[in-house]
């Protein structure tokens, strides 16, 4: 094993691991196995405290330097995640149960592209100069100060560093609570910020549930919150925040459609479809799992679907020859399994999967509805599991109109073979993160969010920076000033 999975404190603040045993206990379980691998601590009140002084502390020193030296540590700490890849690979299959074949391309790697892109980024925040005749103003970007990061159970990993990086690169420190779920990854993630040269404080990881979570985010010391989860948790922290005017980025759930018309590539359809509800174990919030199929090849579609989702290897996630692992938690697994009841007691056609896996874990074999209509449970709420429904349509108009009747607003897909229909339709579709013969793609380079419930604020790319960092604005008057009296 080449980290230790259960870490030398539950918590890191101030550039070490601290634990306080007076916090809640926090089971780490391995969920391809139903094994106890690790017990850490929820944060005590102490805690909090301890990371939030530390932040504040650290902050004022990390402003202070040039942006370019707040970027190389950023990359510092990137060439030093992909070094590690492996080990954090594992890591990150023990925390969330995703197989190794997944996280060894996924999770730490996409981290360190962030870390990466945001640290190359840092030294080109400049304001600008604005010319008014004799007088002018200038504009400075500057930090907003300590900022709150609440991650997801999904990709733990990813999620620090989709936070951190842009945090940091603006100047600004950061409290991170990751998923009570998923306690571990996000620890490795400070410890390597530390070693770059991150000064001590700067990023802080704080354990346990919902009233941590609450203690951070209405601390007035904190000037930020970013909140990666479901909808009903981020109209808690949302509105929590707006008590305090806190800035906030919400990357929240969906109920993404894809759109599959009849001239597409049916391979690459499916491979997209495969990818937006079978990847992770279904557990990804951007997932399309609407996919409106095209009736003239309706039943090519789920043929070649059935057919293709044998291919699937079932097994242990640390080998790496498994494609496809358990639920994150039993929890998760009930949850899905309640989807997959109503589905069939709605009407919706089985057309393959739908059952728990006999064997240790959490495992549900990857199931896929057929003949879903618009008002049924599967199609309107989000799963979180691999459950996928196929529903049918005639022309364009009618599947942007049902396409777009959903609260959420993530993401959207669209297979055709004519690329004018392909950005006509995308034009018309309410999301943020938007697919032509493709699915769930996210290079940093990009924004990532949503619209509608699915969240405010971009991650990733230029427009990250815009939520991590304010603007100040000099009027310098070079004549004399003119007053009534």
């Amino acid at each position: 094993m080449p980290y230790e999975l259960q870490p030398d404190g539950s918590h890191y603040v101030n550039g070490a691991y601290v634990e306080d045993t007076a916090g809640a206990e926090i089971p780490v379980i391995f969920s391809a196995t139903g094994e106890r691998i690790a017990t850490l601590h929820a944060a005590t009140p102490a805690i909090v405290e301890q990371a939030l002084v530390a932040a504040e502390k650290a902050q004022a020193e990390w402003a202070k330097l040039s942006p370019r030296e707040r970027g190389r540590v950023l990359t510092r700490a990137a060439q030093i995640m992909r070094e590690r890849n492996h080990d954090l690979s594992v890591l990150e299959t023990y925390d969330t149960g995703k197989p190794l074949q997944e996280t060894l391309v996924a999770d730490a790697s996409s981290a360190a592209d962030a870390l990466e892109y945001f640290g190359g980024l840092a030294a080109s925040l400049t304001g600008e100069h604005i010319p008014l005749g004799e007088d002018w103003v200038y504009t400075i970007r500057e930090p907003l100060g300590v900022c709150v990061g609440i991650g997801a159970w999904n990709y733990p990993t990813q999620i620090a560093c989709w936070k951190a990086a842009p945090a940091l690169a603006c100047g600004n420190a950061m409290v991170f609570k990751p998923s009570e779920a998923t306690p571990l990854c996000a620890l490795k993630v400070a410890e390597i910020l530390t070693e770059a040269g991150a000064p001590a404080g700067l990023f802080n990881v704080v354990q346990g549930m919902g009233e941590v979570g609450s203690a951070l985010v209405t601390d007035p010391r904190v000037a930020k919150v970013s909140l990666t989860g479901s909808v009903p948790t981020g109209r808690r922290v949302y509105a929590a925040a707006a008590e305090g005017m806190k800035h906030v980025t919400m990357e929240l759930g969906g109920k993404s459609p894809m759109l599959v018309f009849d001239d597409a590539d049916i391979d690459n359809a499916v491979g997209g479809a495969i990818l937006g509800n079978f990847y992770s174990s279904g557990q990804v919030c951007s997932n399309g799992t609407r996919v409106f199929v095209q009736k003239g090849i309706k039943e090519a579609f789920l043929a070649r679907l059935t057919e293709r989702l044998k291919g699937a290897v079932i097994g242990d996630p640390l080998d790496e020859a498994t494609s496809f692992g358990p639920m994150v938690s039993e929890r998760q697994m009930t949850i899905v399994q309640g989807f997959i009841e109503k589905g069939a007691a709605e009407g919706a056609r089985l057309v393959t999967g739908g059952k728990r896996i006999d064997r240790d874990g959490w495992y549900l074999e990857p199931t896929v509805f057929a003949d879903v209509t618009d008002d049924m449970t599967i199609a309107r709420e989000e799963i979180f599991g691999p459950v996928m429904s196929v529903l049918d349509f005639d022309t364009e108009e009618e599947a942007i109109a049902r396409a777009n009747a959903t609260e959420y607003g993530l993401a959207a897909g669209v297979f055709t073979r004519d690329l004018a229909r392909g950005h006509r339709v995308i034009g018309q579709l309410r999301a943020g993160s938007c697919f032509i013969n493709s699915y769930n793609d996210a290079p940093v380079e990009a924004p990532f969010g949503g619209v509608k419930m699915s969240g405010v604020g971009r991650e990733n790319s230029k427009a990250a920076i815009e939520h991590w960092s304010q603007m100040k604005s000099v009027y310098v008057r070079m004549g004399d000033v003119e007053a009534p009296f």
